[in-house]
């Protein structure tokens, strides 16, 4: 702990890698120059997703991929200048429907200098529907897939930082207007007593929202439509979700927003945490 080095880990939706790359990601993965970047919503076939990280980040960059069966849907992976030592896409036992919906990704990486594997994890969870019974209970059956897979790791020994879009604003400092979506998939109680459990009850630790304390945001998303970039009018529903050990680490936490509507490449803006080797 007393080195200085930082390990700096990116995590955004890419809301399509191909459109991504198109639209202007390429230059911020230089500048921004992060170990690790997770993405989601990388809807792409492999062969596709591993030509544009050639083209991107560089042949040398290792890198897993969960892609959908669903085609052009979801898609999920962990792309790192470290060397991936393990990966997974299997998220346990009874939840293995989902094994092939490209929303969970697991590599797993040996740090000189650290006392156990770290295992960084790319989620996209559901966006839901709170007028469909089916779509809510596929979310929230993932997000009982997801703690489960989460306390394994732990109990395994691991440090584990589980990264990506999770489709939920925790509390009403995560949505802007929180008052006119208490109705609606995304701030839903019952979506978000699953963050109530990881934070109080498991032990988890939303980096971003301690490192930033009791203020709005940072946003992580806004709408294409009307102006809800201009006037901030955001959702924070990416995070770091990490135990509690490894949290001990974080050092800064930042949301990469563009500079204007016209400059960006996502509807998400990466969020990047910055951790203590």
């Amino acid at each position: 702990m007393g080195s200085s080095r930082k390990l700096s880990i990116a995590s955004v939706n890419v809301n399509g890698i191909r459109a991504a790359k198109r639209n202007g990601m390429e230059p911020w993965i230089a500048e921004r120059a992060a170990d690790i970047v997770t993405m989601q919503e990388v809807r792409a076939p492999d062969d596709i997703f591993v030509d544009h990280v050639d083209t991107m980040f560089g042949e040398d960059w290792h890198r897993v991929h969960a892609e959908s069966e669903a085609k052009g849907r979801a898609g999920v992976a962990v792309v790192s200048h470290l060397p991936i030592t393990a990966q997974r896409i299997d998220i346990g036992g009874k939840h293995s429907r989902y094994n092939r919906s490209g929303r969970w990704v697991e590599a797993t990486f040996d740090l000189d200098g650290v006392d156990a594997p770290l295992t960084v994890v790319s989620a996209y969870i559901h966006t839901g529907d709170a007028d469909s019974d089916e779509k809510m209970e596929e979310k929230l059956g993932f997000f009982a897939a997801v703690t489960d897979r989460m306390t394994r790791l732990r109990r395994q020994g691991h440090h584990v930082v589980v990264t990506g879009d999770f489709n939920v604003g925790h509390t009403e400092r995560d949505i802007k207007n929180w008052k006119g979506n208490r109705n609606k998939a995304g701030f839903l109680e019952v979506e978000r007593a699953w963050f109530d459990r990881w934070f109080d009850e498991l032990g988890w630790v939303d980096v971003a929202r301690s490192l930033a304390g009791d203020v709005d945001g940072p946003f992580t998303w806004w709408s294409f439509r009307g102006q809800a970039f201009d006037k901030d009018v955001g959702w924070r529903i990416d995070y770091q979700v990490v135990s509690p050990e490894w949290a001990e680490r974080a050092v800064s936490s930042s949301v990469d927003r563009a500079p204007s509507y016209a400059e960006r490449w996502s509807d998400h803006a990466p969020l990047v945490v910055d951790y203590r080797r």
